[in-house]
């Protein structure tokens, strides 16, 4: 008689999960900026300014990509290049994921959900909604936040290789 071993179901591999969790988490970041812009149409949709100590909240629309470069464009040419830009972010951000440290991993996570937050709100052709204004800086949004927050955590990451457990060999 031969001994039979049992077939085991291996979990998924861990680059897989990498992947899987930092596009996961930049749906999740992406689908709450695009609550907050929705919520921001409908409340300050006929001119309301909302004042606070540090920010002013009003709506504006950005036909342009960052601080309104490209405004003059087509809609579809913004669009196509913000697309190919988010697809080759989107491609190296999931190769990259298994290898990132934990800093730059949610790094990534922040960039790669305000980038696609930001696009999505731009496919109906009325522009990237803003609403943050602090008087001194360009009026911006919550997925503008993730992406510059994200790019500086991200780079640190990489600055910093061996410092995160999850990056030693």
């Amino acid at each position: 008689m031969s001994a039979t071993t049992p077939v085991r179901n291996r979990p998924p591999s861990r680059p897989r999960i990498r992947r899987g969790g930092l596009l996961i988490g930049a749906l999740l970041l992406a689908g709450a900026d695009l609550f907050i812009k929705a919520q921001a149409e409908a409340n300050l949709s006929r001119g309301e300014v909302i004042e606070t100590p540090l920010l002013t909240i009003k709506l504006l629309y950005n036909t342009g990509v960052a601080f309104s470069l490209g405004a003059s464009l087509p809609t579809g040419v913004v669009v196509a290049g913000t697309g190919v830009i988010i697809a080759a972010l989107l491609t190296w951000l999931t190769v990259s994921a298994p290898k990132m440290s934990r800093t730059s991993f949610a790094g990534g996570i922040l960039v790669a959900g305000g980038a696609v937050g930001n696009f999505i709100d731009r496919l109906d052709g009325a522009g990237v909604v803003d609403y943050l204004h602090s008087g001194w800086f360009p009026t911006f949004n919550l997925a503008d936040v993730f992406v510059t927050v994200g790019a500086a955590v991200l780079v640190l990451g990489m600055l910093r290789p061996g410092k995160d457990p999850e990056n030693r060999a």
